[in-house]
């Protein structure tokens, strides 16, 4: 489905000026955040935290749940590193606190929507601070990558979150440059992640000990079903396009009743 073009921001001084100070403290604070709080991104720390942890998720669950929550959307939408390893600490702590099926369904829901939030929120910095100046600065590129979204429309960032080898703060950040709509791309980012935050989840609900992630590593837990799911998960995307590609001809022409263009 092809999306409608955002409207450009008409750029005067003062707007200018206004995104440049709100990107320095954006930058300032992540740097901040990533100063004050990196350790805890470190598994050796977070081990040595082991016991504490599980003491207070078991003495103050919704209070776990809401700071989980919140540092995963502050991570992702301000593109501090270590989403992976939070995903797979959520998923160990949540099943050591409520058990093995509650925790493990607990860490998906918290993931995959804190992970769609923080997405979001990255997506818009980039869409309202960076946008202008990238279009202005790297028109040609731009325009190969404006000329590709119109080909494929919403599935083109569906298939770039189905591959797990993509960083996820490159497309937040490429995708604000595009004339995406907001909800279009909650929505297909909320899908596609998914079935990574399952694999992951699975993954990190495995590990009797954060000491034992610490010291063998993902390696350590590795087993012929986590296998077939990293295996599946690489053959997805492939699968998914080839059935698009079949299902009718191209994804980029608009329905006739198309919505009128956002403009946030």
């Amino acid at each position: 489905m092809k999306e409608t073009p955002v409207p450009p921001d008409q750029t005067s001084s003062g707007s200018f000026w206004g995104k440049a100070g709100a990107l320095t403290a954006l930058v300032a604070l992540a740097i901040l955040l990533y100063w004050q709080f990196g350790d805890y991104l470190d598994l050796k720390t977070l081990a040595g935290y082991e016991e504490r942890l599980r003491a207070f998720g078991r003495e103050n669950p919704a209070l776990l749940i809401a700071a989980a929550g919140g540092i995963y959307v502050t991570a992702i939408g301000l593109s501090i590193p270590g989403a992976a390893l939070l995903t797979l600490v959520y998923a160990w702590l949540f099943s050591t606190v409520f058990g093995y099926w509650p925790g493990l369904l607990t860490s998906l829901a918290v993931v995959s929507f804190s992970s769609t939030a923080g997405a979001t929120l990255a997506f818009l910095l980039s869409r309202y601070l960076f946008r202008d100046v990238v279009r202005s600065k790297f028109p040609d590129r731009v325009a190969a990558f404006d000329e590709r979204f119109q080909k494929d429309g919403p599935f083109y960032l569906f298939t770039l979150r189905l591959i797990v080898a993509v960083p996820f703060f490159v497309i937040n950040v490429v995708m604000g440059l595009t004339p995406i709509r907001v909800w279009t791309y909650w929505w297909v980012s909320q899908l596609g992640m998914f079935p990574g935050t399952l694999v992951y989840c699975y993954a990190g609900s495995q590990f009797p000990s954060l000491a034992v992630l610490a010291e063998e590593g993902a390696g350590g837990i590795l087993d012929w079903k986590l296998g077939l799911a990293l295996a599946a998960l690489g053959v997805f995307p492939l699968v998914v396009k080839k059935v698009f590609q079949r299902s009718g001809p191209g994804t980029a022409e608009a329905p006739a009743d198309a919505a009128p263009p956002e403009t946030a």
